[in-house]
């Protein structure tokens, strides 16, 4: 039996055009005007609805440790509501520990997956320390389908490895068609103006903007271009948020280099006001970077536009104001960093299209079509045509929506846009042909989303 989704209107990254899809199993197997039912085929009326592929957020922390908890959202609440968003594909970051075995902890975040994720999912790797051991198994890591690396120039406690191990590791990835994607600040840096503004006693939510200025994260992002450039490696910049790193993105691109980035949402919608809230109100709000200007994000709506950024993730970390933000009561620096986000990233960007700042083909690419072409997930996912995973999302551009914490259903008690009314919605979302989501109902299945194994793309 056959379904066919009838009378909408297909958009993707480069068109949009009146078809009938055909789902054969778990893929699409014809696209076309008209498409006639055979006996017992399903139909699904879409008229007045957008047929798009799928959402893919490739950036993504779900049951992370962090200062002492675990992010609220787990594989399986995580990816449920990544559903009702329209998302049909996360990659998560494996997040060793230092000492660590890069394997073993891929075989942990598997087992964290597995018989939890309610939609596919992948997995990136990331590298936080300089041990022989580690670059060992770099290999292993891309055959077990993991061609993407974290690495950060921030927390030097934790996760932060030295200039000579970046450029060791970009040049291996160049080698291998790896991409290494980079948290950008400067972490020495950071930690001493942390100390400084602690040493003043000055330890409210607020003081968290003070420690990590965006030139700091411009800085960061120049010096990791310098050092891709010096092996011919890609790069990939993440969670993008500020002119400083924006302007260094450009102009690396502009000199000829393959440089990929990001940036989130919220970084879209929320300015460093949030954090300067009464009394620890600020502290739903820290995450790093750290919220900017409206400067900033007048400049990277236009960046979004005119194509100096590729994708629209969220970094979805979240912890509940109550008894996880609140570790840091008396100390932002103990404030576990992180906001939700995994369900409003494709509603919150479709405002975009309604206001004019971009089009819906450049909505798909943003959310679908450019995350699976960089993370080595096409021809299977991101688009529409046949023999794609039937990964079909069906908007209404109609459909009104308050994101308020009691309406949406990742797990966390609050929202950083509470009371934000938002225009076009999820109607249906098919995973591989199966409908999980329907309107305000989620008929998956825990446990039915499959490891995506993915190629090197470089």
């Amino acid at each position: 039996m056959s379904k066919i989704i009838a009378n909408g209107t297909i958009v993707t990254a480069s068109e949009t055009y009146r078809a009938d899809v055909r789902i054969d199993g778990e893929r699409i197997s014809h696209i076309g005007k008209g498409i006639a039912p055979a006996p017992g085929d399903e139909v699904i009326d879409a008229s007045g609805l957008l047929v798009m592929p799928g959402g893919i957020d490739a950036h993504t922390h779900l049951d992370l440790p962090v200062a002492g908890t675990h992010a609220s959202d787990d594989f399986e609440t995580g990816t449920r509501a990544a559903a009702f968003g329209g998302t049909t594909t996360v990659i998560d970051f494996v997040s060793p520990a230092r000492g660590d075995g890069l394997m073993d902890s891929y075989r942990v975040w598997r087992g964290k997956a597995e018989g939890k994720a309610c939609i596919d999912y992948g997995l990136h790797m990331s590298v936080v320390d300089e041990r022989p051991e580690v670059f060992d198994e770099l290999d292993d890591v891309i055959d077990a389908g993991m061609p993407t690396i974290k690495i950060y120039t921030a927390y030097p406690a934790t996760l932060m490895i030295s200039d000579g191990a970046i450029l060791r590791l970009l040049s291996w990835a160049s080698k291998r068609g790896a991409l290494v994607v980079a948290h950008a600040e400067n972490g020495g840096a950071i930690d001493e103006l942390t100390r400084s503004i602690a040493a003043q006693g000055k330890t409210a939510p607020r003081f968290h903007l003070d420690a990590r200025p965006a030139v700091l994260e411009g800085e960061a992002t120049n010096r990791l271009i310098a050092l891709a450039e010096a092996v011919d490696a890609p790069i990939g910049i993440v969670h993008v948020t500020c002119r400083e790193a924006l302007n260094a993105v450009r102009s690396a691109r502009q000199r000829g280099l393959d440089v990929f980035a990001e940036t989130c949402p919220h970084y879209l919608y929320l300015t460093e006001e949030s954090l300067k809230a009464p009394g620890f109100e600020g502290a739903k709000f820290i995450c790093s970077p750290p919220l900017r200007t409206r400067d900033d994000q007048k400049a990277l709506w236009h960046a979004l536009a005119a194509g100096d950024l590729d994708t629209v993730s969220t970094d979805h970390c979240p912890f509940n104001f109550h008894g996880q933000k609140e570790l840091g009561l008396s100390d932002f620096r103990k404030i576990p960093g992180g906001l939700p986000g995994i369900e409003t990233r494709l509603m919150l960007l479709w405002q975009g299209v309604r206001n004019g700042r971009i089009t819906q083909n450049r909505f798909v690419e943003l959310v679908s079509t450019a995350p699976a072409r960089i993370n080595g997930l096409l021809p299977r996912k991101g688009i529409l045509a046949p023999d794609a995973d039937a990964d079909i999302l069906l908007w209404d551009p109609e459909r009104e929506l308050t994101l308020d914490a009691d309406v949406l259903h990742m797990n966390v008690d609050y929202s950083p846009y509470e009371g934000m009314r938002v225009k076009g919605a999820p109607a249906k979302v098919f995973s591989r042909g199966e409908l999980v989501v329907d309107g305000e109902t989620f008929v998956g299945t825990p446990g039915r989303g499959r490891y995506l194994k993915r190629i090197p793309t470089n």
